[in-house]
């Protein structure tokens, strides 16, 4: 079986994966290609959808429980345009990668910005109530859409745009999705001159496929479609006339205590997860702070399992 990535069919693996999140019984085959590590299902589910359910984490909106409205939209304003001491003070105890990326990219608040796979829109709220006001969200998933001043939310797909961006965001989205060298060439197509696109995802290194391999939290099956290595990333990239500005790695402490409850059979929506019970869970406090500890040193050697990438043409 060739790889959907750069077409090597020699030498390739096939795993069979089970879905870890809601504990369904299956197992998904998938592909790791020798040539450029990345990581695919090999037949993608007809019926996909039924993998999204309401109790999926991107259709949750985000009510903010940990901070008030106001302050949180003080901490974003510090991500974003690096100003303001109070939200200095609550970005380093609740820090937003993705939100602190995003202010690398010289935008103005009538910049275009388009949010693919955007579930419930929680990044397009950060953004409006940010001052932002051209903010589109798409998603083929979507139940009901939405149009309000300043943003709207509809039900498609990528490749169905045909209008501009200056700012193109995948949250943790394109690994859901196919025909990755197709969509980052649509990517390259509808990005204004000068403007942006933004990739924040999970990413197979070798570190991590060697301690955990199929119980990587992260793979996610059937949902994650694709998981790339920073080879096959790249090829797609290259190959799109696209060009890296900046790469963060951004791994935290649900890389070691996802995984580390998949290797026990412990799926995430357990009652003994630590996602739905911490004290309930097979971890201890001073474990999760290793997690984390952990997780951080990884990031600073490029070798966590997540990371953000900035594009440009």
């Amino acid at each position: 079986m060739n790889c959907k990535i750069c077409n090597n069919s020699q030498n390739n693996k096939i795993y069979k994966i089970k879905e870890m999140m809601f504990n369904s019984g299956e197992s998904f085959e998938y592909l790791e290609c020798s040539h450029c590590g990345c990581l695919q299902i090999t037949h993608v589910p007809p019926n996909i959808e039924k993998y999204y359910s309401g109790k999926y984490y991107s259709f949750k909106r985000n009510y903010n429980k940990f901070l008030k409205h106001t302050l949180t939209t003080k901490r974003d304003e510090y991500a974003l345009f690096k100003k303001n001491f109070l939200g200095k003070l609550l970005y380093k105890r609740y820090p937003h990668d993705l939100l602190f990326n995003i202010g690398k990219c010289n935008l103005k608040y009538d910049s275009k910005i388009l949010d693919v796979g955007c579930g419930s829109g929680n990044l397009l709220y950060s953004l409006k109530n940010a001052g932002f006001g051209n903010l589109v969200g798409i998603d083929p998933y979507l139940k009901k859409e939405i149009t309000s001043p300043r943003l709207k939310i509809v039900k498609k797909e990528i490749q169905e745009m045909s209008e501009k961006f200056d700012l193109i965001i995948f949250s943790h989205s394109l690994e859901h999705m196919d025909k990755h060298a197709e969509i980052i060439q649509k990517i390259s197509n509808i990005l204004n001159d000068g403007g942006y696109c933004i990739v924040s995802m999970p990413l197979k290194t070798d570190y991590i496929w060697d301690l955990y391999g199929t119980n990587w939290v992260q793979i996610d099956a059937p949902r994650h479609i694709l998981i790339h290595s920073f080879k096959s990333f790249s090829t797609i990239i290259k190959n799109a006339n696209l060009n890296v500005k900046s790469v963060e790695f951004n791994s935290n402490e649900f890389l070691f205590w996802g995984s580390e409850q998949y290797k026990r059979n412990i799926h995430l929506e357990a009652e003994n997860s630590y996602a739905n019970n911490p004290k309930g869970s097979i971890f201890t406090g001073k474990q999760i702070k290793e997690f984390k500890d952990n997780a951080d040193n990884l990031n600073k050697r490029n070798s966590g399992d997540q990371a953000i990438f900035i594009l440009e043409q």
